[in-house]
């Protein structure tokens, strides 16, 4: 069954002045105007459409991408504010409503809000909120796996880091002193799950374990390499020391120092860590 906030590709039944009709299967014969109809369309075409309502409230379909569909979040900019509420731009003729009763705060023209859209029950139309915590629960079951790429939206941050939206369904968290780029509000990354809490809770990663741990190795040997072979810092220095010179939490690096040592290609002394002489360059190093 087809439902109103989704893309679909149907079949062209038919050309009139108003613009082709596509086969809407249940919903019956659906416009798609003239402006969108693409230069090549006959009878028989099959279109990859969005269905939604026209402006007074009729079943409509459109070429046009959106920015968001119903049962995701996205980033979106307000148009303006009216007397029924918030209008969004979200890619299409026309524009997205937030109703005043669904917004966290009160929205300004010209600013952006991460917002969900839905189907109201009420009036059965397409419909945003900036209420994002009511459409994510924590509790909700879910499969998620370590290792698992993931699409992530930076919603906000807290003390521990960013919280992230998972495959617009889940919550998850992460880690500051593990992101070492900017994150902006709104933002749409790749992830990867990192670890699933025995309390549901999701911690997430924006590089796969693997290639992270190569990377914090890289960045330990070329420091040493640097150096003449030796770092003054080793598991007892201070964690904001770590930080800055190798841009890692002090467990990661301890971590890093813990496999090269197994491996033999640093030594851990009483004031430091130093390169063996044998050691392989770390253009070459596997983790």
């Amino acid at each position: 069954m087809l439902t109103l906030g989704q893309t679909y590709t149907l079949n062209v039944l038919k050309m009139t002045d108003q613009g082709a009709y596509v086969d809407g299967e249940e919903l019956g014969e659906i416009l798609l105007p003239t402006k969108h109809c693409p230069p090549d369309i006959e009878i028989g075409s099959a279109l990859a459409v969005f269905l939604y309502q026209d402006s007074e409230s009729r079943l409509i379909v459109t070429t046009q991408i959106p920015k968001v569909k119903v049962g995701e979040f996205a980033y979106l900019k307000v148009v303006e504010n009216t007397d029924y509420g918030t209008f969004l731009d979200w890619g299409l003729d026309k524009d997205l409503m937030a109703p005043y009763g669904e917004q966290h705060v009160p929205m300004q023209e010209h600013k952006s809000y991460l917002v969900y859209v839905y189907l109201n029950e009420a009036d059965g139309m397409i419909t945003a909120s900036s209420k994002i915590d009511k459409f994510l629960d924590s509790q909700a079951p879910h499969d998620f796996a370590p290792g698992q790429q993931v699409d992530l939206i930076i919603a906000n941050s807290t003390d521990l880091g960013f919280k992230a939206i998972i495959n617009h369904s889940h919550w998850g968290l992460l880690y500051k002193d593990e992101v070492h780029e900017r994150l902006s509000f709104g933002q749409s990354r790749r992830g990867f799950i990192k670890y699933v809490r025995p309390d549901g809770k999701i911690d997430l990663a924006l590089k796969e374990e693997q290639e992270t741990r190569d990377q914090y190795t890289r960045t330990v040997l070329n420091y040493l390499n640097w150096h003449n072979g030796f770092a003054a810092v080793n598991d007892k220095t201070d964690p904001a020391v770590i930080q800055e010179l190798f841009g890692m939490s002090k467990k990661s690096f301890k971590k890093v120092i813990g496999r090269l040592y197994k491996q033999r290609i640093i030594k851990i002394e009483a004031d430091g860590i130093r390169l063996n002489k044998q050691a392989t360059k770390p253009e070459s190093i596997g983790t």
